[in-house]
């Protein structure tokens, strides 16, 4: 139905043959997306940990983390997803990769459970799944790199730490430099006089941003 609405409707410009992609079309409708991805890190007695993240690529907002330790399994990952999304409602899509855990009939029935639509990632093309990879790079980078944690229950509580900060203070260019809560709720910042200012912290010093003294 979508191509022939298209078809009869859109006609793309020869010149500019570059253009959004579907997945991007969807995740700019509100509360209508969620992108799923696993990475695995380690604590500081070496043993590895999976962590699930998922995010609402129309606002850039961290919905939660799902953390296992040791191998991932199909019911394991849906104990995970679960309680990632534990204190929030559904979208009604989400976007996930070619990986084989997201190919189990566990993780399959529960989102027919929860309503979920899954829509896969295009093989071999980074730029149909970017947004949480990026993320994914960023939560390393600028923070699993720079801190350890012992266990799962500390992993947990620093990356709700991160979640926290990530959601609301720290602003992103594709937002026009709004934070993602404050995209949700429609309210913009309003620009303050820091000729007098402080500096609040945020996950145990390692970030820091400017508020009025």
């Amino acid at each position: 139905m979508i191509r022939r609405v298209l078809a009869m409707h859109y006609t793309p410009d020869p010149n500019n043959p570059n253009g959004p992609s579907w997945l991007s079309l969807i995740g700019n409708m509100k509360d209508s997306l969620w992108s799923i991805d696993l990475f695995r890190c380690e604590s500081m007695t070496l043993n590895s940990y999976w962590v699930l993240v998922i995010m609402d690529q129309w606002i850039r907002r961290i919905i939660g983390f799902g953390i296992q330790a040791g191998p991932v399994n199909g019911p394991a990952l849906c104990r995970m997803f679960n309680q990632a999304i534990s204190k929030t409602h559904t979208p009604k899509y989400i976007s996930t990769d070619l990986h084989p855990l997201f190919k189990f009939h566990q993780w399959k029935a529960n989102l027919r459970i929860l309503e979920i639509d899954e829509i896969k990632a295009i093989p071999f093309t980074p730029v149909s799944h970017p947004f949480i990879e990026r993320l994914i790079g960023t939560v390393r980078r600028e923070y699993l790199d720079q801190t350890f944690f012992w266990n799962s229950m500390d992993l947990e509580r620093k990356l709700n730490h991160f979640k926290d900060y990530y959601n609301q203070y720290r602003v992103h260019s594709a937002l026009e430099s709004d934070s993602s809560s404050e995209r949700c709720s429609e309210i913009h910042r309003k620009l303050l006089n820091l000729d007098r200012y402080t500096w609040q912290s945020h996950c145990a010093g390692l970030f820091q941003t400017p508020i009025v003294a």
